[in-house]
């Protein structure tokens, strides 16, 4: 790839293996016997580490994608910019998708509402993310995108280094629906406090992509510092907090030091990002990019196959934590292809099937217009004689 390529091929590989590395976790992780999860297993401890490390770059690439793409334009900013009515439409889209792939629709023919439903997910969370990012940049844009990128920054360090403390908070005094974006205490998968910090974090490095990505030399610095931070953040960033806590006796630095998820996480991204980087030349497979454009759909239907949306008839229904590894790894390398190769077909013809279900739509509303003119026509006659006969209406 030359610098001055428009598109950054090496991000839809990084979201092509996240979303694939996703289907296999989600597989093994609901399917897996619990007797086999075993952390002093070599194999199953470097799978464990390396799920991980899915859901991070998955969130940190979301914002970087959308906000390259944000600022990218010349044809407006602030409410001008295309990009924001696209962006909250994403939103919007994302957080209806979440909600509706936890439906179930035999509780609602129940009248039933299953607390399930109200469960937050990734899908939920980036959706959300997507309109935090938008919310700043339009708050920031008039002084110009340094001041958009140190604020997107400056959110997600105070998000990681307090989450210690938030992470304890049951925000009972919230309707659970609302509180389920910002507390697991309920069930949620994801919150929105501190997973907004890897998007907003990918949305800031994208910024520095957008304006010095056609300089010389900006691909071999960017490998070599990502690199750089990343490892730094793995091995060192531990021992940074518990020297902080040692000499100033504050204790956030402790807790942040015995359960240092967050940056060290965000050390594997950086690392993931320069290796995506680094191979770019090799990974531009027609398929593999293609993968990587279409996560939402795959993201979908896997949700349906695995976990059973809209019926609750899921594999994870039938098969939960009951596979011993010699069928659950065959399984979750079928059910990966399985769940791709479906979603990438619905690609290929999805504005054939959107036409198809509109004039299903259109077909189904015509059919309940004229049966309600049918009926409409043929219980009138009855009403008049009815009302006729106790005076209400004229002969």
């Amino acid at each position: 790839m030359t610098n001055s390529s428009k598109r950054l091929f090496f991000i839809d590989a990084i979201r092509a293996w996240a979303i694939l590395m996703m289907l296999q976790g989600h597989f093994i992780d609901g399917l897996l016997d619990t007797a086999f999860r075993d952390d002093s297993n070599v194999g199953y401890s470097i799978w464990k580490y390396f799920r991980g490390i899915t859901a991070p770059v998955f969130f940190t690439v979301s914002g970087f994608i959308f906000t390259f793409l944000l600022v990218k334009g010349k044809d407006g900013q602030g409410f001008n910019n295309p990009r924001v009515k696209k962006g909250i439409k994403r939103g919007l889209e994302l957080l209806f998708i979440g909600y509706l792939l936890r439906t179930n629709f035999m509780g609602l023919l129940n009248g039933q509402i299953y607390p399930s439903f109200y469960i937050v997910d990734v899908l939920h969370c980036i959706g959300l993310s997507l309109l935090g990012i938008i919310g700043i940049y339009l708050l920031t844009y008039r002084k110009r995108n340094l001041v958009f990128g140190l604020t997107l920054s400056a959110i997600a360090i105070v998000l990681f280094l307090f989450e210690p403390l938030y992470k304890q908070w049951g925000f009972s005094f919230l309707p659970q629906a609302f509180a389920n974006y910002v507390t697991k205490a309920n069930g949620s998968v994801f919150t929105i406090i501190p997973w907004f910090g890897y998007a907003a974090l990918g949305a800031s490095i994208s910024l520095i992509f957008n304006k010095l990505r056609d300089r010389n030399y900006f691909f071999p610095l960017t490998i070599a510092s990502l690199l750089a931070i990343g490892f730094a953040l793995i091995k060192l960033s531990s021992p940074f907090f518990l020297s902080i806590s040692e000499a100033t006796g504050i204790k956030l630095f402790s807790d942040i030091f015995y359960n240092n998820y967050l940056f060290i996480r965000l050390g594997d991204v950086f690392v993931v990002f320069a290796i995506f980087m680094v191979l770019e030349r090799l990974l531009q497979n027609r398929t593999l990019l293609k993968i990587g454009q279409s996560t939402l759909s795959i993201y979908v239907v896997h949700f349906i196959i695995l976990y059973g949306s809209f019926t609750g008839l899921g594999l994870y229904r039938f098969f939960h934590h009951s596979l011993n590894p010699y069928v659950a790894i065959p399984g979750a390398i079928a059910f990966m292809y399985i769940s791709t190769y479906t979603a990438l077909k619905y690609e290929d013809h999805k504005e054939e099937i959107k036409t198809q279900i509109a004039k299903g739509t259109e077909f189904t509303m015509k059919q309940i217009e004229f049966a309600a003119i049918y009926s409409y026509n043929t219980i009138k006659p009855r009403i008049i004689r009815l009302l006729r006969r106790f005076g209400l209406a004229k002969n």
